[in-house]
């Protein structure tokens, strides 16, 4: 009797709590600002409203009807390149024109963990929100090649060409005959020619990863050179609330060396770094990050920056340059804020910026959309109204800069209901000059076009000197005038 009455007292206890939660989940924070207020260059950031239980407004999937698709922006069509899919998500497009989908989820978890029942009460709230959001199942853990033979704008062949060795694979990248792929705790090498309809013989393991975590995809490119491989490695919590023991090896992008089979950390306080691509105007890396949560729907908005080698975002003590998350009970390392860098772009709270590709040279979107990035906005959990749900442009100027605000190019995934047809994931060029886009909970990777749009031109690389070496310490602004002066003079001859 006395366990029967021990486990009533339990179930009651747990019932009320999950009542007191469900209470306050119901509730939460309502947006103060527009989205596009808290994005672009210089983005509105509120005083921060710390919550002690995160706002929630999930979403519910719940497809596509036969026949209807996103709506497009002037002078585009959108139409199904494929559909059908578990749950797709990366996009991979190879030399040939063939396109390569990751179909996976989060990797299992161990339901037996060691955090006792406040962890395995997290992990019954993080199922539920997942199963609300269309993400909850087991991993498929397949690569599907994508082939469009006939040139028609619809992939007639759909072949799963791998899925032994795959756990939760999200990034893909191939150079002379090597397929890399990220699993959540690892990067593979395969061998693999284009053409081929399957992906057969033994990974090599290149270098481990710190496995699963909140955030659990590893998104990966190549540099252009073929030489080094970039790997994004999300953080396990919102803020370092788990310690920052776990955190090891997380929030960062990772580089790795394919001659010298090293790898070293290439940039550090990335809460969530998701899409990586090199800028064709520099060539330097930019990559879509997700920011923190809980103070507030309109903090702190995710970003597109560029990532130069050794560069600091502040996770988890500081965002935006120099707004410091008291939250965080981490000590701040000295002189963080100093060296931390300012995002350059801010594109929207809570909207989980994802894909990511700049313009390349013989896309086909018109000249409204010639010159930028198109980001894939997978859509908020967290916010009140939700935000994202989107594709959207961002237009950079003639020096790599960006400049304006997002212009929405696939939308119409919301219903009116509170409902979504699907969530915006990925986004990749197709052999045509068409933008996909992987839809993962409707199973749906769409293609965008400008039809009758020719080739667009490729993006002209800036090209400059560097500025000598110093011989001697002095002001920089007198060695700048002097350089400057003296090439005023040497035009004026």
């Amino acid at each position: 009797m006395a366990i029967l009455r021990k486990l009533a007292i339990f179930f009651v206890v747990l019932i009320a709590a999950l009542g007191i939660a469900f209470y306050f989940l119901s509730r939460g924070d309502t947006a103060d600002l527009t989205v596009d207020e808290v994005a672009g260059l210089e983005p509105t950031l509120q005083e921060p409203d710390p919550e002690n239980f995160p706002t929630v407004q999930i979403a519910e999937p719940v497809g596509w009807p036969d026949g209807d698709s996103p709506t497009a922006a002037d002078g585009l069509s959108v139409n199904r390149f494929a559909e059908g899919l578990d749950h797709p998500r990366v996009l991979y497009a190879l030399p040939n024109g063939d396109v390569l989908v990751t179909l996976t989820r989060a990797p299992k978890v161990d339901p037996g963990g060691e955090g006792g029942i406040m962890d395995t009460i997290r992990g019954w709230v993080a199922s539920f929100l997942f199963s609300r959001a269309g993400s909850a199942g087991e991993s498929p853990n397949q690569i599907v090649l994508l082939r469009d033979a006939d040139g028609d704008g619809i992939a007639e062949t759909k072949t799963v060409i791998r899925e032994e060795g795959l756990d939760s694979p999200s990034g893909m990248s191939w150079y002379d005959g090597k397929l890399y792929v990220a699993n959540h705790d690892a990067v593979l090498e395969f061998d693999y020619e284009l053409g081929g309809d399957r992906v057969s013989g033994e990974p090599r393991k290149l270098m481990d990863l710190p496995p699963g975590g909140g955030h659990w995809m590893r998104n990966m490119e190549i540099h252009p050179d073929g030489d080094r491989l970039f790997i994004a490695v999300g953080s396990v919590s919102n803020i370092g609330e788990s310690g920052m023991e776990v955190e090891e090896g997380r929030a960062m992008i990772w580089e790795y060396n394919l001659n010298t089979n090293r790898q070293r950390q290439f940039a550090l306080g990335l809460r969530n770094a998701n899409g990586l691509d090199f800028s064709p105007w520099s060539g330097e890396l930019w990559t879509t990050v997700n920011e923190r949560d809980m103070l507030g729907s309109d903090l702190v908005p995710d970003y597109l920056t560029n990532v130069p080698i050794g560069a600091q975002y502040g996770w988890p003590w500081v965002y935006y340059k120099d707004n410091i998350d008291r939250r965080v009970e981490a000590p701040m390392p000295a002189y963080l804020i100093e060296y931390t860098r300012n995002p350059v772009y801010a594109v929207g709270p809570h909207v989980a910026a994802l894909g990511l590709v700049f313009t390349k040279e013989g896309h086909v979107m018109g000249e409204d959309f010639a010159s930028g990035a198109f980001i894939a906005r997978h859509g908020s959990w967290n916010r009140k109204p939700p935000s994202g749900y989107d594709v959207v442009y961002v237009e950079f100027d003639e020096r790599g800069n960006p400049v304006g605000k997002p212009v929405e190019l696939l939308g119409g995934f919301l219903n009116e209901d509170g409902t979504t047809k699907g969530r915006p994931t990925w986004v990749e060029w197709a052999g045509d000059g068409s933008l996909l886009v992987s839809d993962d909970t409707a199973g749906i990777i769409w293609r965008a076009a400008s039809p009758g749009a020719e080739p667009g031109a490729a993006i002209a690389r800036i090209s400059g000197n560097a500025l000598p070496p110093q011989r001697e310490l002095r002001d920089p602004r007198a060695t700048f005038e002097e350089d400057y002066l003296r090439t005023q003079a040497g035009q004026a001859q």
